[in-house]
């Protein structure tokens, strides 16, 4: 499925007063003053992009930048005030495009865990296959094969109170109701946040998985890092516009252009920088760890060569 945001801006005021009467706002004040508050005059502004199927897709910005708003867009849980928002060429906001596009976009918030519910691991799990109307047999199928991608056993933790669980495990069974119902693409808001470090590795190789498989993704982060090393693209909201939109190496190119709205690029780029300007060749786009190490020691062991060879 390709998702399309075009000329796509979003007002809160808008929202308020279009559902007062029962329709869609048609942004009058479409260049109203920028806040960062919930009830700010402009949370997206003309915001154009598309996310391409198979892609991974990163999202950053500084808090009050729109990410959120952005994401609640994508299985039109919101719809714009300006513009629209596309599934294959189908608008969202059309009646019943934004129902059929919820069962093939997964949307889990920040800290899912939050809305576990049910008496047991088994019923939260299977409560989006129930509301899609599918038969007992199906669901069951669904509950167990989600539970095994998030690593959770079935036979252990099925019929457990998921509040009884570790904090880790709660947010495997989130997961796995939203990957129950099968979608195409899956939008994360900050998957990791709040997890110890551990556990942030063991979840972001498991969305790495899910996009191996074949699965769209979008991930919206405050880590440079996790998005380098993970996203194809990424784009970068500043005040609810798009201020960069490129693959990691493009968009960490422009250091000081992040810096200016409170983004930086990810430390071991970061580093690498400052070592140019020190006057070592480090040619790579994009450095992480293990390959920034790798080419100091090559330029730390060119120069010993070179200065063995004087001596001699």
């Amino acid at each position: 499925m390709r998702l399309a945001f075009d000329d796509v801006s979003y007002s809160y005021d808008g929202a308020k007063a279009a559902e007062k009467k029962g329709r869609r706002g048609k942004g009058a004040q479409r260049e109203a003053a920028w806040g960062n508050a919930p009830d700010a005059a402009w949370a997206l502004r003309n915001v154009t992009f598309a996310v391409e199927p198979g892609e991974f897709f990163g999202v950053a910005g500084h808090t009050g930048s729109g990410k959120s708003t952005l994401i609640q867009h994508m299985n039109g849980l919101v719809h714009p005030t300006c513009g629209r928002v596309t599934a294959d060429g189908e608008d969202l906001a059309e009646k019943g495009v934004g129902a059929r596009v919820r069962q093939r976009v997964g949307l889990v918030f920040q800290y899912p865990e939050n809305q576990l519910f049910a008496a047991t691991v088994y019923d939260d799990v299977a409560f989006g296959p129930r509301n899609m109307k599918l038969g007992a047999d199906e669901v069951d199928r669904r509950v167990r094969e989600a539970m095994a991608l998030v690593g959770l056993s079935f036979d252990d933790l099925a019929e457990r109170s998921p509040f009884d669980l570790s904090g880790g495990q709660q947010r495997r069974v989130a997961f796995a109701g939203v990957l129950a119902m099968e979608p195409e693409m899956l939008v994360l808001d900050e998957p990791v946040a709040g997890l110890d470090p551990l556990s942030r590795t063991d979840f972001l190789a498991l969305i790495a998985s899910f996009h191996t498989r074949g699965m769209t993704v979008v991930m919206v982060s405050h880590s440079m890092e996790d998005l380098a090393a993970l996203a194809d693209r990424i784009l970068v909201l500043s005040e609810g516009r798009v201020f960069a939109l490129g693959t990691p190496e493009e968009v960490f190119a422009d250091g000081a252009g992040l810096r200016s709205v409170g983004l930086g690029a990810p430390a071991p780029e970061a580093f690498a920088a400052s070592l140019r300007e020190a006057g070592f060749s480090l040619p790579a786009a994009l450095y992480d760890e293990a390959t920034l190490a790798a080419d100091i020691a090559a330029q730390l062991g060119a120069a010993g060569e070179q200065g063995g060879e004087g001596r001699g």
